[in-house]
């Protein structure tokens, strides 16, 4: 790989003229947006889906439990698990944040694994890491590249756009997160079992559900499920359900999507009261105080 700082360059020529405003970009394929940032921020808690984070400038560090997971250039992120975490962005206005996600799409990701076959099988892991920062390649950087030139022409992005992102995947699947990614997939063993009970918890978060309904689908005993929900996200499960709710609801309120009495409603919260301490109590601000500052800082 040419030095790496002549490598991040390269990415940031290709990402500079594609974004227009802070946050997420969409792009014409599907699961790739392009994220940038003109100040710092953070640390906030914030919730990734499965995805990889290729930051090219700017840096960003994740604190995860007792974990600080830093990532910028020459390194990128492996988010296998929805997991709500605290993120502090390193930001300017002269040296913005500028990066690219790929979300991990479960159907490609069977399709790879199965496909690589021995190559990934030899990787077993015993206890899968869910969210750690991997050196960047010079097999990932090409394959980002790839990817963030075919963004620059619609013909490409249209005929190549799904091979560029399999060859992301590709190069995620060979490197030291790469059993990670199986785990995923490859359904076996308490790791497996508590990412289908996260999966349905990301798309059933408004539901109320109790530890032991969780346990059962995972056909654990509470105990042990308990013990191992704790290892793998560094939360109990209500403390889980209760900050993906949160974040949802944030998520909500700063896009100006719904009020507060709306937002409460919608991530599954009865009473309004209590939506607002808990809110306050893991964001640090009122949810209407909060919009105030994001809408403030919008538009700085």
């Amino acid at each position: 790989m040419a030095h790496p700082q002549t490598a991040s360059a390269e990415l940031v020529a290709l990402l500079a003229p594609l974004i227009e405003e802070d946050g997420y970009t969409a792009t014409p394929l599907p699961g790739v947006s392009l994220m940038a940032l003109h100040r710092a921020h953070g640390p906030t808690p914030l919730i990734y889906d499965p995805s990889l984070i290729i930051v090219a400038q700017g840096h960003k560090v994740g604190y995860l439990g007792a974990r600080e997971i830093h990532y910028g250039p020459g390194h990128y992120l492996v988010q296998t698990l929805p997991l709500p975490f605290e993120c502090l962005t390193l930001a300017s206005a002269e040296a913005p944040l500028l990066g690219v996600s790929v979300r991990l799409e479960p159907a490609l990701l069977s399709e790879m694994v199965a496909a690589m076959g021995d190559a990934v099988a030899a990787q077993a892991m015993e206890d899968p890491v869910p969210m750690a920062s991997v050196a960047m390649t010079s097999g990932m950087h090409g394959a980002v590249l790839r990817l963030l030139q075919a963004l620059h022409e619609p013909g490409a992005a249209s005929a190549m756009g799904e091979a560029r992102v399999r060859d992301v995947v590709f190069e995620a699947l060979k490197g030291e997160q790469g059993p990670a990614l199986c785990a995923l997939v490859q359904h076996q063993g308490h790791y497996a079992r508590i990412v289908q009970v996260l999966s349905r918890l990301q798309a059933h978060y408004a539901e109320e559900i109790s530890v032991e309904e969780m346990a059962r689908q995972a056909n654990m005993s509470p105990s042990t499920f308990h013990q191992h929900f704790k290892q793998i996200v560094h939360a109990s499960p209500l403390q889980y359900v209760k900050r993906l709710r949160l974040i949802k609801a944030q998520q909500l309120l700063v896009q100006e999507a719904c009020n507060v009495n709306q937002a409460a409603a919608a991530v599954g919260y009865r009473s309004v009261s209590q939506f607002s301490r808990d809110y306050k109590r893991y964001f640090g601000a009122s949810p209407l105080q909060h919009r105030r500052e994001e809408r403030a800082l919008q538009a700085s």
